[in-house]
């Protein structure tokens, strides 16, 4: 097959991507300076996907929660009983998977025998192999990790929040299911799943590193095995979701040294893919650092009186139905933390945004930008998440450039509002 090339005039970056008759997107960064490469292979599915219609179908499948995860974990047994680690090993790579609300996806890295590696990872995603007894041992090892988040004070912290945040919408739910819900995972479950949303057609490559595009190619055309790509989407079925917040606070105690904090704004302004949701990120990622970077007055406030300290970070969630703002660290008070926040907020809406801050914070975002490429892990799974957004990362810039200070005071009015905050707390014993 051929490929498009494309070279950035901003960054000097250059890409080769294409899609294969099979549906599958590729798409492929060389970076001859680079000693090692990494290659990560996904699918658009994750937690979130438990009721579903297949092409093809009209009726709603609905399948356990924690199945994407559990699927993840199954892709690793292969017909033959061989060990893909081993394998890997063999050849000098190290891979790994995870499954995230929206992605699963299983990756390597590696400083040689990269065509090696790349056809042990085409081949072992596309081999599936689940029987009732691999099924069934497999609950007891999930089993044990499911406990292991409950007592994970992080990961408890960050799931109160986002039920605080969420009435219906499946994102509220735990990655990895229940015990509960997994007992009921079986071989055909997690068949109709496979066949479902690992058809090529719902799934991305990319490749960053020092790589030959076209030693690269012939190994992907080789170890593509044919499917039929879908010609209609798959139905994702998610319950409607109220504008309102469930609840605005929810605590918890379990054995930390200090109490931990989350806090946030649901995003309201949903349902947009492409550079309109990337245009959305970069105007809420600006303001967070706007408002609560270490050089904002909100954050200098809160440090210099102890209510917060080097612990607190910002974030934004997004996907095309849902997103979310988070802030958390630690603090001995996290309930004035909240309410100094809201205050603040509400004392810049009377008082209005700084223009010169914006351009200041704007030009953080481009710089951000341009150090993930020396980071091929993360510019790789950054590029496959954004890519089953409908953004291409690749043109960063022609988005970035549109942002004005007018769409950031509009995103700020309308997102950071006092009825759509909620805080998480985690209390030591």
């Amino acid at each position: 097959m051929e490929l498009d090339f494309r070279k950035s005039e901003k960054t000097g970056e250059e890409m080769y991507s294409g899609t294969h008759s099979s549906g599958l997107k590729i798409y492929i960064v060389p970076k001859p300076e680079y000693s090692g490469s990494y290659a990560i292979f996904g699918t658009n599915y994750g937690s979130v996907e438990s009721d579903f219609v297949v092409p093809g179908e009209s009726e709603v499948t609905h399948v356990p929660d924690g199945i994407a995860h559990y699927l993840e974990h199954k892709m690793f047994d292969q017909p033959d009983g061989s060990n893909v680690f081993d394998k890997f090993a063999k050849y000098g790579g190290s891979a790994n998977a995870f499954t995230s609300f929206n992605v699963t996806a299983y990756l390597f890295s590696a400083t040689s025998n990269f065509e090696e590696n790349l056809a042990t990872l085409l081949d072992y995603v596309q081999s599936p192999y689940y029987t009732d007894e691999t099924v069934q041992k497999e609950q007891g090892i999930i089993g044990q990790e499911i406990r292991m988040y409950d007592d994970n004070p992080g990961w408890q912290l960050f799931f109160n929040y986002i039920g605080c945040l969420y009435n219906s919408h499946p994102v509220k739910k735990e990655i990895a299911g229940t015990v509960e819900s997994i007992s009921h995972i079986t071989p055909e479950y997690l068949y109709k799943c496979y066949t479902t949303f690992y058809n090529l057609s719902n799934m991305a490559l990319v490749i960053v590193g020092n790589v030959d595009v076209d030693s690269a190619m012939k190994v992907i055309e080789e170890g593509i095995k044919k499917n039929e790509p879908f010609t209609e989407p798959i139905g994702r079925v998610h319950p409607d979701e109220a504008e309102h917040i469930a609840k605005q606070r929810s605590e918890k105690k379990m054995a930390v040294a200090a109490p931990m904090f989350m806090l946030g704004w649901k995003d309201n302004d949903v349902n947009k893919s492409g550079a309109e949701l990337l245009k959305k990120n970069l105007e809420i990622t600006i303001l967070l650092k706007m408002l609560f970077g270490k050089g904002s007055k909100i954050y200098k406030k809160l440090y210099d009186a102890g209510l917060i300290n080097n612990t607190f970070s910002t974030d934004y969630t997004m996907q095309p139905d849902y997103g979310f703002t988070s802030l958390d660290g630690e603090s001995n008070d996290p309930e004035q933390v909240f309410e100094a926040i809201l205050d603040a907020v509400d004392k810049v809406k009377e008082k209005g945004l700084s223009e010169d801050e914006f351009e200041l914070a704007k030009k953080v975002a481009w710089g951000k930008y341009i150090r993930s490429h020396n980071d091929i892990e993360n510019y790789a799974v950054t590029f496959l998440q954004l890519q089953f957004m409908g953004i291409d990362y690749f043109d960063y810039y022609d988005v970035y450039k549109t942002v004005a200070f007018e769409d950031v005071k509009r995103r700020f009015d309308e997102h950071f509002r006092r009825e759509n905050a909620a805080l998480s707390v985690i209390r030591p014993l």
